[in-house]
């Protein structure tokens, strides 16, 4: 019996930039933005709640741009915080807690109003609305973001509008490390968005705190070099929501590298944005379209191990985009099993590339630095495949947790 798991894999190698969509998108500058086929809209607990519960017309106003939207035939999925922040009233609380227990109770309560209002006023516009709850760890399973991508695109094609939230009931992690803005660009890549807007209470991004006399707007990021000495550690405000600039411009990175530009301004400015003037933060894209199996690999999927490669196995399966093999290999960690993700790093530990391994952890290290040749000699037929195929693996970008 062979020694390995073979990998079936239905998508290009990476040496070629990696798979597009086929349909090019049609968003390539902020004029451009109302030619947008399908939008991912994100819009934070700050801009939809006020000390006292749900901001009932905050909630109206957004409903009509979105229903605008989808009147021209702009398909939309709203990515929606505020259910935390929504409970808060009904426990008797002023402000968000710090316990995770607390937090999850408010979200469970919070979650209801928050649909019950969204579903009325989606009404007025002869709108069906469907709830989604994610978790950025559910996505990290290769079947559950299969099973999200379907449910999203479905819901899409029976034109019911799609509000997706983390699922903060029961969620430990996410809620205290996790923001809804880094789950808008996921998904923004689950259902190949054209464009994300992030509808915030700051209508820019700044270079400096906005209320200080000598901060500007920065109209557009093109690169990391527009964004030298910006401080977006400026956390959420009021105190309702967990993420501020930084998350922001973390998750319009996320984006960028998938194809997708962002536009980041404030909810009073969403029905400018889409009429393209000029608002906000664009931020331009860094990357190409990708099939979902690759970005799942590239962005989200669940690590298990670590292969460290020399520098012949960088030039010839990093650079050149070939597969890898045991002879290139220096180093093995991790429990993982044939069909896992690792990580596959160079001598100075950056990680280069993200693949699906053909063998496990007990396995890799009687071959590590050996030819085909000497494996299929000394360990037999079923040791002398590739390592991780070229057609299971997508470079990741160096600066940055996301794939080029």
């Amino acid at each position: 019996m062979s020694a390995r798991r073979t990998v079936v894999t239905r998508y290009a190698t990476p040496a070629t930039g990696g798979p597009e969509d086929p349909k090019a998108n049609p968003v390539t500058t902020r004029e451009t933005l109302p030619a947008a086929r399908r939008v991912v809209i994100k819009i934070g607990s700050s801009s939809l709640t006020t000390p006292t519960g749900l901001n009932t017309e905050a909630i109206d106003a957004l409903v009509d741009v979105v229903a605008d939207l989808r009147s021209r035939g702009t398909q939309v999925v709203l990515v929606s915080s505020g259910a935390i922040a929504a409970g808060f009233p009904q426990l008797g609380l002023t402000r968000r807690p710090k316990d995770t227990a607390t937090q999850q109770a408010a979200a469970s309560v919070g979650q209801g109003s928050l649909m019950a209002h969204y579903s009325q006023s989606f009404a007025r516009h002869a709108t069906t609305v469907g709830q989604v709850l994610l978790t950025a760890e559910e996505l990290m399973r290769r079947g559950q973001y299969i099973n999200a991508h379907r449910s999203l695109a479905r819901l899409l094609t029976m034109d019911v509008m799609p509000i997706v939230n983390e699922n903060d009931a029961v969620a430990t992690r996410e809620i205290r490390f996790g923001d809804n803005d880094r789950l808008a660009a996921l998904t923004a890549n689950l259902v190949k968005a054209d464009l994300l807007v992030l509808l915030s209470d700051v209508d820019a991004l700044y270079t400096g705190h906005p209320s200080l006399p000598d901060s500007r707007r920065i109209a557009t990021v093109s690169s990391d070099e527009d964004l030298a000495g910006v401080d977006v550690r400026t956390p959420g405000s009021a105190g309702v929501g967990t993420g501020g600039m930084v998350t922001k411009v973390d998750a319009a990175g996320i984006a960028a590298t998938t194809g997708i530009p962002t536009l980041l301004t404030s909810a009073p400015n969403a029905a400018a944005a889409f009429a393209g003037e000029d608002v906000g933060t664009w931020f331009e894209v860094a990357g190409r379209r990708r099939s979902a199996r690759a970005a799942w690999l590239g962005l989200t999927a669940e690590v298990r191990g670590r292969l460290t490669i020399d520098d012949g196995a960088v030039a010839g399966a990093i650079d050149r985009g070939r597969s890898l093999l045991a002879a290139g290999i220096t180093d093995v960690s991790g429990q993982f099993t044939a069909g896992d993700v690792v990580e596959i790093a160079d001598q100075d530990g950056r990680v280069r590339a993200r693949g699906l391994v053909q063998y496990s952890a007990s396995q890799v290290p009687r071959m590590l630095g050996r030819s085909t040749a000497v494996l299929k000699e000394e360990l037999g037929a079923g040791y002398d495949g590739v390592v991780v195929h070229a057609d299971d693996w997508v470079r990741l970008a160096p600066s940055h947790a996301a794939y080029s």
